[in-house]
Protein backbone atom coordinates (compact mmCIF):
# COMPACT_ATOMS: atom_id res chain seq x y z
CA UNK A 1 0.00 0.00 0.00
CA UNK A 2 1.32 3.44 -0.97
CA UNK A 3 1.09 5.25 2.38
CA UNK A 4 2.38 8.53 0.94
CA UNK A 5 -0.42 8.53 -1.64
CA UNK A 6 -2.95 7.66 1.05
CA UNK A 7 -1.67 10.47 3.30
CA UNK A 8 -1.88 12.98 0.44
CA UNK A 9 -5.42 11.84 -0.31
CA UNK A 10 -6.54 12.27 3.29
CA UNK A 11 -5.24 15.84 3.59
CA UNK A 12 -6.54 16.83 0.14
CA UNK A 13 -9.75 18.78 -0.27
CA UNK A 14 -12.96 16.88 -0.94
CA UNK A 15 -12.93 17.71 -4.66
CA UNK A 16 -9.57 15.95 -5.00
CA UNK A 17 -10.20 12.91 -2.86
CA UNK A 18 -13.82 12.33 -3.85
CA UNK A 19 -17.15 13.07 -2.28
CA UNK A 20 -18.37 11.05 0.72
CA UNK A 21 -20.26 7.92 -0.25
CA UNK A 22 -22.42 8.28 2.86
CA UNK A 23 -23.27 11.11 5.21
CA UNK A 24 -25.13 8.91 7.66
CA UNK A 25 -22.09 7.85 9.66
CA UNK A 26 -21.78 8.67 13.33
CA UNK A 27 -17.98 8.33 13.41
CA UNK A 28 -16.95 9.56 9.97
CA UNK A 29 -18.06 10.09 6.37
CA UNK A 30 -16.44 7.32 4.27
CA UNK A 31 -15.26 8.29 0.81
CA UNK A 32 -14.19 6.50 -2.34
CA UNK A 33 -11.72 8.25 -4.67
CA UNK A 34 -12.86 8.58 -8.26
CA UNK A 35 -9.40 7.90 -9.65
CA UNK A 36 -5.93 6.82 -8.59
CA UNK A 37 -4.51 3.86 -6.68
CA UNK A 38 -7.37 3.82 -4.17
CA UNK A 39 -10.24 4.04 -6.64
CA UNK A 40 -11.30 0.50 -5.69
CA UNK A 41 -11.24 1.27 -1.96
CA UNK A 42 -13.47 2.94 0.60
CA UNK A 43 -11.47 5.08 3.01
CA UNK A 44 -12.66 5.87 6.51
CA UNK A 45 -10.74 8.46 8.53
CA UNK A 46 -11.38 8.77 12.27
CA UNK A 47 -10.46 11.29 14.90
CA UNK A 48 -6.99 10.93 16.36
CA UNK A 49 -6.15 10.81 20.05
CA UNK A 50 -3.23 12.17 22.04
CA UNK A 51 -3.00 8.86 23.90
CA UNK A 52 -0.56 6.59 22.05
CA UNK A 53 -1.32 3.60 24.26
CA UNK A 54 -5.04 3.94 23.52
CA UNK A 55 -4.34 4.13 19.79
CA UNK A 56 -2.12 1.06 19.89
CA UNK A 57 -4.82 -0.83 21.77
CA UNK A 58 -7.40 0.32 19.22
CA UNK A 59 -5.28 -1.10 16.40
CA UNK A 60 -4.87 -4.44 18.18
CA UNK A 61 -8.58 -4.66 18.96
CA UNK A 62 -9.53 -3.85 15.39
CA UNK A 63 -7.29 -6.62 14.06
CA UNK A 64 -8.76 -9.02 16.61
CA UNK A 65 -12.30 -7.97 15.74
CA UNK A 66 -11.91 -8.37 11.98
CA UNK A 67 -10.36 -11.80 12.56
CA UNK A 68 -13.17 -12.79 14.94
CA UNK A 69 -15.87 -11.73 12.48
CA UNK A 70 -14.32 -13.89 9.78
CA UNK A 71 -13.80 -16.82 12.16
CA UNK A 72 -17.45 -16.60 13.18
CA UNK A 73 -18.55 -16.82 9.56
CA UNK A 74 -19.31 -13.16 8.80
CA UNK A 75 -18.61 -12.20 5.15
CA UNK A 76 -16.31 -9.16 5.29
CA UNK A 77 -14.49 -7.29 2.51
CA UNK A 78 -10.69 -7.08 2.72
CA UNK A 79 -10.19 -4.50 5.47
CA UNK A 80 -6.98 -2.93 6.76
CA UNK A 81 -6.60 -0.69 9.82
CA UNK A 82 -3.75 1.84 9.92
CA UNK A 83 -2.42 4.40 12.36
CA UNK A 84 -1.23 6.80 9.68
CA UNK A 85 1.11 9.69 10.61
CA UNK A 86 -0.57 12.84 9.33
CA UNK A 87 0.75 16.30 10.17
CA UNK A 88 2.52 15.16 13.30
CA UNK A 89 -0.09 12.84 14.77
CA UNK A 90 -1.27 9.29 14.19
CA UNK A 91 -4.71 9.10 12.64
CA UNK A 92 -6.85 5.92 12.61
CA UNK A 93 -7.67 5.02 9.02
CA UNK A 94 -9.53 2.04 7.59
CA UNK A 95 -8.94 1.09 3.97
CA UNK A 96 -11.54 -1.37 2.76
CA UNK A 97 -12.27 -3.11 -0.50
CA UNK A 98 -15.15 -1.19 -2.07
CA UNK A 99 -18.46 -2.87 -2.68
CA UNK A 100 -20.58 -1.75 -5.65
CA UNK A 101 -22.84 1.14 -4.69
CA UNK A 102 -25.83 -0.65 -6.19
CA UNK A 103 -25.44 -3.48 -3.65
CA UNK A 104 -26.04 -1.37 -0.55
CA UNK A 105 -28.87 -2.95 1.43
CA UNK A 106 -30.59 0.23 2.59
CA UNK A 107 -31.52 1.60 -0.86
CA UNK A 108 -32.32 -1.93 -2.04
CA UNK A 109 -34.76 -2.24 0.86
CA UNK A 110 -36.35 1.02 -0.17
CA UNK A 111 -36.78 0.10 -3.84
CA UNK A 112 -37.44 -3.64 -3.76
CA UNK A 113 -40.72 -5.51 -3.66
CA UNK A 114 -41.94 -6.89 -0.34
CA UNK A 115 -40.81 -10.38 -1.35
CA UNK A 116 -37.38 -9.10 -2.37
CA UNK A 117 -36.91 -7.23 0.91
CA UNK A 118 -37.82 -10.34 2.91
CA UNK A 119 -35.19 -12.28 0.95
CA UNK A 120 -32.66 -9.59 1.92
CA UNK A 121 -33.75 -9.80 5.55
CA UNK A 122 -33.22 -13.57 5.44
CA UNK A 123 -29.69 -13.05 4.11
CA UNK A 124 -28.85 -10.50 6.79
CA UNK A 125 -30.50 -12.66 9.45
CA UNK A 126 -28.35 -15.58 8.38
CA UNK A 127 -25.23 -13.51 9.10
CA UNK A 128 -26.59 -12.46 12.50
CA UNK A 129 -27.49 -16.01 13.54
CA UNK A 130 -24.22 -17.42 12.24
CA UNK A 131 -22.20 -14.87 14.18
CA UNK A 132 -23.96 -15.32 17.51
CA UNK A 133 -24.08 -19.09 17.30
CA UNK A 134 -20.30 -19.07 16.82
CA UNK A 135 -19.39 -16.23 19.21
CA UNK A 136 -18.98 -18.31 22.38
CA UNK A 137 -15.55 -19.47 21.24
CA UNK A 138 -13.93 -16.05 21.76
CA UNK A 139 -14.17 -15.92 25.56
CA UNK A 140 -14.16 -12.13 25.64
CA UNK A 141 -16.73 -9.35 25.46
CA UNK A 142 -17.73 -9.17 21.81
CA UNK A 143 -20.57 -7.44 19.99
CA UNK A 144 -22.02 -6.97 16.53
CA UNK A 145 -23.80 -4.05 14.83
CA UNK A 146 -25.72 -5.63 11.92
CA UNK A 147 -27.86 -2.66 10.91
CA UNK A 148 -29.45 -2.48 7.48
CA UNK A 149 -27.03 0.20 6.35
CA UNK A 150 -24.02 -1.89 7.42
CA UNK A 151 -24.83 -4.60 4.88
CA UNK A 152 -24.52 -5.01 1.14
CA UNK A 153 -26.37 -7.68 -0.82
CA UNK A 154 -23.97 -9.27 -3.29
CA UNK A 155 -25.30 -12.10 -5.47
CA UNK A 156 -28.08 -12.68 -2.95
CA UNK A 157 -25.67 -12.89 -0.02
CA UNK A 158 -25.41 -10.33 2.78
CA UNK A 159 -21.92 -8.88 3.24
CA UNK A 160 -21.11 -6.93 6.41
CA UNK A 161 -18.65 -4.05 6.25
CA UNK A 162 -18.67 -2.05 9.52
CA UNK A 163 -15.69 -2.77 11.80
CA UNK A 164 -15.50 0.49 13.79
CA UNK A 165 -15.51 0.75 16.68
CA UNK A 166 -14.08 -2.74 17.17
CA UNK A 167 -16.64 -4.39 19.44
CA UNK A 168 -14.22 -6.71 21.17
CA UNK A 169 -12.32 -6.68 24.49
CA UNK A 170 -13.58 -3.24 25.60
CA UNK A 171 -15.72 -3.05 28.74
CA UNK A 172 -19.13 -1.42 28.60
CA UNK A 173 -17.75 1.70 30.29
CA UNK A 174 -14.78 1.89 27.93
CA UNK A 175 -16.99 1.54 24.88
CA UNK A 176 -19.30 4.24 26.23
CA UNK A 177 -16.36 6.65 26.37
CA UNK A 178 -15.25 5.65 22.87
CA UNK A 179 -18.66 6.61 21.51
CA UNK A 180 -17.80 10.15 22.54
CA UNK A 181 -14.05 10.18 21.85
CA UNK A 182 -14.46 9.17 18.23
CA UNK A 183 -17.73 10.91 17.38
CA UNK A 184 -17.43 12.97 14.22
CA UNK A 185 -19.83 15.51 15.72
CA UNK A 186 -18.23 18.19 17.90
CA UNK A 187 -21.63 18.85 19.47
CA UNK A 188 -21.85 15.23 20.60
CA UNK A 189 -18.38 15.40 22.15
CA UNK A 190 -19.39 18.58 23.99
CA UNK A 191 -22.85 17.54 25.18
CA UNK A 192 -22.23 13.82 25.54
CA UNK A 193 -20.19 13.84 28.78
CA UNK A 194 -23.17 15.34 30.59
CA UNK A 195 -25.26 12.40 29.39
CA UNK A 196 -22.63 9.67 29.65
CA UNK A 197 -25.03 7.04 31.01
CA UNK A 198 -27.39 7.58 28.09
CA UNK A 199 -24.55 7.55 25.56
CA UNK A 200 -23.16 4.35 27.07
CA UNK A 201 -26.56 2.71 26.62
CA UNK A 202 -26.44 3.14 22.84
CA UNK A 203 -24.17 0.11 22.58
CA UNK A 204 -26.26 -2.33 24.58
CA UNK A 205 -28.19 -3.84 21.67
CA UNK A 206 -24.88 -4.54 19.86
CA UNK A 207 -23.93 -7.00 22.61
CA UNK A 208 -27.32 -8.74 22.77
CA UNK A 209 -28.03 -11.51 20.24
CA UNK A 210 -31.78 -11.02 20.52
CA UNK A 211 -31.56 -7.24 20.26
CA UNK A 212 -29.43 -7.31 17.12
CA UNK A 213 -32.15 -9.27 15.34
CA UNK A 214 -34.92 -7.13 16.83
CA UNK A 215 -32.97 -4.06 15.73
CA UNK A 216 -32.81 -5.32 12.15
CA UNK A 217 -36.56 -5.93 12.13
CA UNK A 218 -37.25 -2.55 13.72
CA UNK A 219 -35.15 -0.80 11.08
CA UNK A 220 -37.08 -2.50 8.29
CA UNK A 221 -40.39 -1.57 9.91
CA UNK A 222 -39.37 2.09 10.15
CA UNK A 223 -38.05 2.09 6.60
CA UNK A 224 -41.22 0.55 5.14
CA UNK A 225 -44.02 0.92 7.69
CA UNK A 226 -46.65 -0.46 5.31
CA UNK A 227 -44.80 -3.78 5.34
CA UNK A 228 -44.16 -3.87 9.09
CA UNK A 229 -46.51 -6.79 9.66
CA UNK A 230 -44.66 -8.93 7.13
CA UNK A 231 -41.30 -8.09 8.72
CA UNK A 232 -42.55 -8.93 12.19
CA UNK A 233 -43.87 -12.25 10.92
CA UNK A 234 -40.54 -12.97 9.25
CA UNK A 235 -38.59 -12.01 12.39
CA UNK A 236 -40.64 -14.29 14.65
CA UNK A 237 -40.34 -17.19 12.21
CA UNK A 238 -36.58 -16.63 11.79
CA UNK A 239 -36.08 -16.59 15.54
CA UNK A 240 -37.75 -19.98 15.91
CA UNK A 241 -35.71 -21.42 13.03
CA UNK A 242 -32.25 -19.95 13.63
CA UNK A 243 -31.97 -18.28 17.04
CA UNK A 244 -33.75 -20.57 19.46
CA UNK A 245 -31.16 -19.89 22.19
CA UNK A 246 -32.54 -16.36 22.47
CA UNK A 247 -36.13 -17.05 21.41
CA UNK A 248 -37.96 -15.74 24.47
CA UNK A 249 -36.20 -12.36 24.50
CA UNK A 250 -36.35 -11.89 20.73
CA UNK A 251 -40.04 -12.74 20.43
CA UNK A 252 -40.86 -10.34 23.26
CA UNK A 253 -39.19 -7.58 21.25
CA UNK A 254 -41.27 -8.30 18.15
CA UNK A 255 -44.81 -8.25 19.52
CA UNK A 256 -45.20 -4.91 17.71
CA UNK A 257 -42.88 -2.84 15.47
CA UNK A 258 -39.76 -2.14 17.55
CA UNK A 259 -38.98 1.50 18.25
CA UNK A 260 -35.71 3.29 18.76
CA UNK A 261 -35.03 4.34 22.36
CA UNK A 262 -36.20 7.88 23.04
CA UNK A 263 -32.74 9.07 24.06
CA UNK A 264 -31.24 7.88 20.76
CA UNK A 265 -33.87 9.63 18.66
CA UNK A 266 -33.12 12.71 20.73
CA UNK A 267 -29.41 12.43 19.95
CA UNK A 268 -30.20 12.02 16.26
CA UNK A 269 -32.23 15.22 16.25
CA UNK A 270 -29.49 17.02 18.17
CA UNK A 271 -26.93 15.90 15.57
CA UNK A 272 -29.15 16.79 12.61
CA UNK A 273 -29.62 13.14 11.59
CA UNK A 274 -33.41 13.09 11.63
CA UNK A 275 -34.89 11.76 8.41
CA UNK A 276 -31.79 9.63 7.76
CA UNK A 277 -31.70 7.30 10.74
CA UNK A 278 -28.72 5.17 11.50
CA UNK A 279 -30.48 1.96 10.60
Amino acid sequence: MDLDALRALIVADSATRGQPISKLGYFCAPFRPATGPFADKVIKVYRGLNDDAALDRLARCHDDYAAALRTAGVPLPVTEFLLLPVEGRRVPVIVQEALPSETMMRPLMQSGSRAQTIEMMESAGDVIATFWNNADQFHTRIGFHPSIRNFAIVDGRAVFFDTFPPLIHYSREEMGKMLLQFSDKALMRWVGPFLQKKVTGIQDEWYSPAETLVGLVGSACRLRPDDAGAYLEWGRDFTRRRMTRWEDEALLGMVEPPRLPGYWTGFRKLLGLQGEPNL
